[in-house]
């Protein structure tokens, strides 16, 4: 029973320590861009390769 004079006070210190995290994250932004942070994660960085010059002329007649 004298370990809960011990454990509330914890409890409520580290809920209070991850409502000012939480707090902290809203106002410096980190969730601002959620989809621009997605598309990143799966983007293709890899540059494309060249494309040959007829194929791109017989594209811009057709």
């Amino acid at each position: 029973m004298e370990v809960i004079v011990f454990l509330v006070p914890l409890a409520l210190a580290l809920g209070l320590l991850g409502l000012a995290g939480f707090l902290w994250s809203l106002k410096t932004g980190q969730y601002e861009d959620l989809d621009g942070a997605a598309w990143r994660a799966i983007a293709d960085d890899e540059p494309l390769p060249p494309q040959p010059a007829k194929a791109a002329q017989s594209t811009e007649r057709g």
